[in-house]
C-alpha cells in the first residue's frame, strides 16, 4: 500500500505528463504558439512534475532529460518576456 506521500508524487507525475501533453497538443494543433508564455509554463511545470517522480523512482534517464526540458522551458520564458 503506498504512503500518502507517495501517492502526492505520483499526482505530480500525472499532472507533468499531462501538462507536457496538453502543450504539444495545443502547439500541434495551431492554439499555442512558440512564443506563448502558457506553452512554455505548461512545459516547464510538466518537466518539473515528471523529475519529481523520476528522482522519487531512482529513474535518473527520464530525470535528466526533463532537467535539461526545464531549462529550455525557463530559458524560453526568459526570452520571451
Amino acid at each position: 500500500m503506498k504512503s500518502g506521500s507517495n501517492i502526492f508524487i505520483e499526482y505530480i507525475g500525472w499532472c507533468g505528463a499531462l501538462a507536457m501533453m496538453s502543450a504539444y497538443g495545443l502547439y500541434a494543433f495551431g492554439i499555442l504558439g512558440a512564443e506563448s508564455i502558457w506553452y512554455h509554463l505548461l512545459n516547464l511545470f510538466g518537466a518539473v512534475g515528471i523529475v519529481l517522480v523520476s528522482f522519487h523512482k531512482k529513474a535518473f534517464q527520464p530525470a535528466v532529460l526533463n532537467i535539461m526540458w526545464a531549462g529550455i522551458a525557463l530559458y524560453a520564458l526568459y526570452v520571451y518576456l
